[in-house]
């Protein structure tokens, strides 16, 4: 997409209003300013108005002699140019060093998503291996509560064995309440690793969008 093309009334109305202001004028001001365009077109319409300004200003004065006058235009001229190819130079390394600045954060960006990325996926297979663990436990309480209750069953059947059965018993019991602790600390370790999941997760969608605001904002060139 090309840029947008400012008419330099629109880029002299918007020099005169950073000088009253106080703001130095540079075609980086004058893009701010206005909202686009190159800045050295916006830059070069700025100086063309001011020595159009000093041509006016000139033209009460008593005529100098045609020689005089042409050397005043060529000298006018050179200085001009000199002062428009030390603009443009000075704008290109302002460029190349935003550019490089621009690059530099970007890759910063990059690296802290990378990292933000990896820990978010050791933090779900965190929560996968919690969760396989948990269904685990679960399953081995399941299963004790089902040896409890052939062993209730048979307590009563063998009263004979009721000193080995109720030792049995107790045992079980421990292996049980156990396990059910085992779950529960599994349980929150599970809610953290998801807590810390979703951290991570708003922490990569805020590293995104600050790159998208950061284009966004040096807009197109």
């Amino acid at each position: 997409m090309r840029p947008v093309e400012f008419t330099p009334e629109e880029i002299v109305k918007a020099g005169q209003e950073l000088r009253a202001t106080g703001r130095n004028i540079t075609g980086f001001a004058l893009r701010q300013k206005i909202g686009g365009g190159h800045p050295s077109r916006l830059k070069q319409v700025w100086d063309e108005y001011l020595n159009s300004q000093v041509a006016v200003k000139a033209d009460p004065f008593a005529e100098l002699p045609v020689e005089v006058a042409e050397e005043v235009a060529a000298v006018n001229k050179a200085l001009a140019e000199r002062l428009m190819a030390m603009a443009v130079e000075v704008n290109n390394k302002a460029v190349k060093a935003a550019e490089r600045h621009v690059a530099e954060i970007i890759r910063s960006t990059g690296e802290h998503r990378e990292q933000a990325e990896r820990e978010l996926a050791d933090a779900s297979q965190t929560v996968e291996d919690l969760e396989t663990r948990l269904d685990e436990a679960k399953a081995n309480a399941e299963e004790l509560g089902n040896s409890l209750a052939e062993i209730r069953n048979d307590h009563q059947a063998q009263a004979v064995k009721l000193a080995q059965v109720s030792e049995r018993l107790v045992l079980i019991e421990e292996e049980r309440n156990r396990y059910e602790q085992q779950a529960e600390q599994m349980r929150t370790e599970r809610d953290t690793a998801r807590e810390d999941a979703a951290r991570l997760r708003g922490l990569v969608e805020a590293l995104q969008t600050q790159v998208k605001d950061l284009m966004q904002t040096l807009g197109p060139r």
